[in-house]
């Protein structure tokens, strides 16, 4: 084996053992915020204090959010989302909020992850989702009130009976007019959360040239007919 071959395999090895820990950075996309005041989440108030927000470890469902203490060793509960979608990824996180009704706390509505398009949607209580929609005159994802019941229960893993009845929960979407509909309804289908296809360009750019590709064909070709002059002359010898 050469030392170019040992070198590339070299690099190739230290690719593989970094590319783990990078996806694995991003995959609960955990995020650290501090609210000053007191702030809403689905079923309940988060006093002000620093939070741990981060999707739950499932490979089904990347729309099922966990709420921490600043330590992780207190579960405030899991929450439903919907994708959300802003046309300019921030380099920092980003949470966003409902109008508040009067008097009461703001309520979270989205969180996005540092540099991501796509964020979550935060589903609320029905009750509480008809009276943020006409607050804000916008449409809010709701679930049925009784669902709020199981976003604070303890949980261990995603498969838990009442993580599994949050994720069945018929969803709906709340009007200012307190008309219910569709979630696809009240929101629109948004691009689709993949890479643009890789595409060549029309023409190279001037500073391309396809020079030093003809040069390479021609020392290429030269040698394989250097090659082929020396095998014929043994072999005719």
């Amino acid at each position: 084996m050469t030392s170019l071959q040992i070198m590339a395999l070299a690099g190739a090895g230290l690719f593989l053992a970094l590319a783990p820990r990078a996806r694995a950075d991003a995959w609960d996309q955990k995020t650290k915020v501090t609210f000053s005041g007191p702030v809403e989440i689905p079923g309940r108030v988060l006093p002000p204090g620093t939070y741990v927000f981060k999707l739950a470890d499932s490979m089904a469902d990347r729309n099922i959010v966990e709420v921490f203490n600043k330590e992780e060793n207190h579960l405030f509960g899991i929450f439903l989302a919907i994708p959300d979608y802003r046309l300019r990824p921030a380099d920092k996180a980003v949470v966003t909020f409902e109008e508040r009704v009067s008097g009461a706390p703001e309520a979270v509505k989205a969180w996005f992850y540092p540099g991501e398009n796509y964020g979550h949607d935060f589903v609320y209580p029905r009750t509480k989702a008809v009276e943020l929609a006409q607050a804000n005159q916008q449409p809010v994802a709701s679930m049925p009130d009784e669902m709020a019941a199981h976003t604070t229960k303890p949980t261990r893993n995603v498969n838990e009976p009442h993580v599994m009845a949050l994720r069945q929960a018929p969803l709906t979407a709340q009007q200012p007019s307190r008309q219910e509909v569709a979630v696809a309804q009240a929101f629109p289908r948004r691009p689709a959360a993949t890479q643009p296809a890789a595409t060549l360009p029309s023409e190279l750019p001037k500073t391309a040239s396809l020079a030093p590709w003809m040069t390479l064909f021609g020392i290429t070709s030269l040698g394989a007919a250097v090659l082929l002059r020396r095998a014929s002359a043994k072999a005719t010898s």
